[in-house]
C-alpha cells in the first residue's frame, strides 16, 4: 500500500518523521517504496526544525498561522489550531499535490496529537479539505492518546482529546488508535525515550504496507495482502499489534530432516506470534468488538505451510468472532516469524467513551457554576461536546 502522510502539530510531525524512515528502510532493504510522500505541519518552527527525515524544503516542512503565533505554537488552544488550518487548508493541499505521482497514492495518512493545540485542532480540518478535493481515496487519521501523566496534570489534555477525536471521527474513513502510555513499559523513560516510542509506533506497519508492494516473484505470498484488501478492513475506530518469534540460530546453520516434531514447533510459534500482536495492540479493547479484521503472517519462506495459517487465523476467529477476516502471508524474513493484526470497525472502545463522559461532565460543571452568576443561560447548559468542524 502506497501513502501519503501528513502529521500535524509536534507528536504527528515526529511519527510522519518516522514513516519517511521506514520507507527509507523499505527501499534500502527491500528495493520498493510505501510511503509516497511524508509532510509535517506546524504552527511552531522549533518543532520543524527538530525532524530528521522529512525533506527540509517549505513545501515538505510547512509553517502555518506564522501572523497569529509568530512561529510560537498555539499553547494547546485546539479551537485555534483548527481555525489556522481551515485558513491554510489550500496551501497544504497544494503542497501535498506536488507528490510525484500523486495519483497512484493508494489512501491519505493523516497523524496527530490527541491533546496537543495544533495537530488536535488541525487533524479534523485537514481530513474535511482532502476529503472534499479528493473523495476517491480513502482517508485514515492515526491519533495519538495522551500519557497519563497528561491527563492527570494538565487541564486542556481531556478537553483537547475528545473534541478531537468526535471531530476526526465524523469525517475519516478509519481512526488508529495509539494509547501513548501502552508504550511506557517499553522504555526506561518518557523523555529520553520518545524516539523509541515513536518508532515503535510505527514498526507495525512495515509488513503491512511491504506485502502488497512487493516487486520480486521469490517474496510474493500465495495470498497476497494489498491496499484493496486494508482498504475493506480498515473503518471506523482501529487499533494494530505486531508479535514477533525469533528463529533458533542454529536452524540456520544445520540442515536436518524436519519431522512432525518441527512442524508441530513452528505452529507453535505462529500462536505465540499471535498472542504477542494481540498484547501488543495500540490501544487495549475487546477484539469481540471488532467487525473486522486483518491479519499478515511474515515468515521464512521454508517456514510457511497451510497448517500454520490456518492455525493463526483460527486464533484470530476465537477472540474476534464476529468480524469479517482478512489475511495473507508474506515470505520475508530469515530469523523470525511475524504476525501483524488489525482489529477494525470496533463498536465500543472504553478509553475514548470515557474521554466524552469525562468532558460532558466537566463542561456541564463548568456551566453550572456559570450559571449561579449568569442566570438566564440555562439552554445552554447540557449541549453536547463542540466540534472543531
Amino acid at each position: 500500500m502506497n501513502l501519503l502522510v501528513i502529521g500535524c502539530g509536534q507528536c504527528g510531525g515526529r511519527i510522519a518523521d518516522e514513516f519517511a524512515r521506514l520507507n527509507r528502510k523499505a527501499h534500502a532493504q527491500r528495493g520498493i517504496d510505501i510511503i509516497a510522500d511524508t509532510f509535517a505541519i506546524n504552527t511552531d518552527v522549533t518543532d520543524l526544525t527538530g525532524l530528521s527525515f522529512i525533506r527540509h524544503d517549505y513545501q515538505h516542512r510547512i509553517l502555518i498561522g506564522g501572523q497569529k503565533t509568530s512561529g510560537h505554537g498555539v499553547g494547546k488552544i485546539n479551537e485555534l489550531g483548527a481555525e489556522i488550518a481551515k485558513e491554510e487548508s489550500d496551501k497544504i493541499i497544494e503542497a501535498a499535490r506536488t507528490t510525484l505521482h500523486f495519483h497512484e497514492v493508494d489512501a491519505f495518512l493523516l497523524i496527530a496529537g490527541a491533546a496537543g493545540g495544533t495537530g488536535s485542532g488541525a487533524i479534523p480540518v485537514l481530513t474535511q479539505s482532502l476529503k472534499e478535493r479528493y473523495a476517491e481515496k480513502p482517508l485514515y487519521n492515526l491519533i495519538v492518546l495522551p500519557f497519563r501523566y497528561e491527563e492527570e496534570v494538565e487541564e486542556r489534555t481531556i478537553y483537547n482529546t475528545a473534541t478531537c477525536l468526535k471531530s476526526a471521527y465524523v469525517v475519516a474513513d478509519a481512526i488508529l488508535l495509539v494509547d501513548n502510555q501502552r508504550y511506557v513499559g517499553k522504555n526506561s523513560s518518557i523523555q529520553r525515550n520518545m524516539a523509541q516510542i515513536n518508532s515503535s509506533v510505527v514498526e507495525p506497519f512495515y509488513n503491512l504496507l511491504c506485502a502488497g508492494e512487493e516487486k520480486k516473484a521469490k517474496f510474493i505470498g500465495s495470498k497476497v495482502l494489498d491496499a484493496g484488501d486494508i482498504i475493506q478492513t480498515l473503518v471506523g475506530w482501529t487499533v494494530i499489534g505486531y508479535g514477533q518469534v525469533r528463529r533458533p540460530r542454529f536452524s540456520l546453520i544445520f540442515e536436518r530432516k524436519r519431522d512432525f516434531m518441527d512442524k508441530a514447533t513452528e505452529t507453535q510459534k505462529g500462536v505465540q506470534a499471535m498472542i504477542a500482536a494481540i498484547d501488543d495492540l495500540s490501544l487495549k479493547c475487546n477484539p469481540a468488538d471488532a467487525k473486522r479484521a486483518l491479519y499478515l503472517l511474515s515468515a521464512p519462506p521454508e517456514e510457511m505451510n497451510m497448517t500454520l495459517v490456518n492455525e493463526i487465523g483460527n486464533s484470530v476467529k476465537r477472540i474476534a468472532t464476529e468480524a469479517i477476516i482478512r489475511s495473507g502471508d508474506y515470505p520475508r524474513g530469515k530469523r523470525s516469524l511475524d504476525v501483524t493484526l488489525v482489529l477494525s470497525e470496533l463498536s465500543s472502545v472504553g478509553k475514548v467513551m470515557d474521554y466524552f463522559t469525562t468532558t460532558i461532565q466537566r463542561l456541564s460543571s463548568y456551566k453550572r457554576r456559570r450559571l449561579e452568576y449568569e442566570p438566564g443561560g440555562l439552554e445552554d447548559a447540557f449541549k453536547d461536546i463542540p466540534s472543531l468542524l
